[in-house]
């Protein structure tokens, strides 16, 4: 009983780090919107008022829709591209036994710990001596490499979480291969497949390193706020652009995070 009760003691002292862990990362993102919401240029206390003409302005920016549009067109390339060459991997790791499998798999995920100022210097360097112009697809291109480890790091729990029984009784009744994931694989992993495509889109939506070695001419969100940073006067907008964004990458990491978790949560529900 005594071991029962010290397991269940909480750890004050991790909880403090907690606590102040919390604090330092969430106190700057949520100082955005509070001057987002000042009547003044300058970013500093005490706020001057509460305005929203800040936000009025955005819709006025035809250079800003113009790289909302880039962005979302390469986000929503990106999140497909590399969901799907997701699943494929994720069924290849929980599958196969490939030589090297451990290895192989390291070196996909590398890109999660891996500084993204060389993956940017590496690729810039690649293409330059390849002839190959930047662009949005060059854009998209470095935006794949950060996004893939996301995708198979969400999908890998949905393929290893399922009864493989259930693929073996497709095939034993006479599906092939492809008829068995459409009908049997593709509905159970689909949970990690909503996950996968809402974060890896939010990732390259917001993404700057990247896109600051390999756009063109066509730039993207992040890079537009990047340039208007050095305007005092524009600060403002970019504080209530920046406002936006941060609210909407919330709400979809948080639904990815909530599609995934009751996704497995049926599954273990079902075992």
């Amino acid at each position: 009983m005594s071991d029962v009760s010290y397991i269940k003691r909480p750890n004050r002292v991790l909880t403090v780090y907690a606590y102040i862990f919390l604090v330092v990362l969430y106190i700057p993102i949520l100082s955005i919107p509070l001057f987002a919401f000042n009547d003044s240029i300058y970013v500093r206390f005490p706020l001057q008022g509460f305005t929203t003409q800040w936000f009025g302005q955005l819709w006025a920016r035809e250079s800003l829709w113009d790289a909302l549009g880039n962005s979302l067109r390469v986000g929503i390339c990106v999140a497909v591209i590399s969901t799907m060459l997701g699943v494929l991997a994720a069924r290849a790791i929980t599958r196969s036994r490939l030589p090297g499998q451990n290895a192989i798999v390291a070196f996909v995920m590398l890109p999660i710990v891996m500084p993204g100022i060389i993956f940017g210097v590496a690729l810039l360097v690649l293409l330059s001596r390849l002839g190959i112009p930047l662009s949005l697809y060059t854009v998209g291109l470095g935006h794949l490499v950060v996004c893939l480890p996301f995708a198979i790091a969400t999908l890998l729990p949905r393929f290893e979480g399922f009864d493989k029984s259930m693929e073996e009784a497709s095939a034993d009744l006479g599906e092939n291969g492809w008829y068995t994931f459409w009908r049997v694989t593709f509905p159970i992993v689909l949970p990690g497949v909503v996950a996968s495509l809402l974060l890896t889109f939010t990732i390259s939506f917001d993404e700057v390193i990247m896109a600051f070695f390999l756009t063109g001419t066509e730039p993207t969100l992040p890079m537009y706020i990047w340039s208007q940073l050095r305007f005092p006067r524009e600060f403002p907008s970019v504080l209530a652009l920046s406002t936006i964004i941060l609210l909407v990458s919330f709400i979809l990491v948080f639904v990815a995070l909530w599609i995934s978790r009751v996704g497995l949560n049926k599954d273990a529900g079902k075992l």
